[in-house]
Order: structure tokens, then sequence, then C-alpha cells
């Protein structure tokens, strides 16, 4: 399941964290990092996903 949300995590940021966490504080952060910029996007749904 982990190897989903990471793939999700990479072609779309904000579902791989709502997949892990649901709509918390964590999955609206990823929604500005995505906004600002892509790659911050991935980097904090991945460290998301790993983290728990």
């Amino acid at each position: 399941m982990d190897l989903l949300r990471i793939l999700a995590a990479i072609f779309l940021p904000p579902l791989g964290v709502f997949l892990q966490v649901g709509l918390g504080k964590d999955f609206w952060i990823n929604i500005l990092l995505t906004f600002f910029g892509y790659i911050p996007g991935i980097v904090h749904a991945v460290w998301i996903i790993a983290r728990k």
C-alpha cells in the first residue's frame, strides 16, 4: 500500500497525503506547497508517507 501512496505522491502529491492522513493539516500544507512548487509538494508528500 505504501508503494501506491508513493506513486500517487509523485504524480499528484496531495492525493498521496490524503491517502495517508485524510483531510488534516498535513493535507492542506501539501496543497499549498504543491501550489507554490511541484517539487516541494512531492518532497513533503513522500516525507509524510515515510514518516508513518
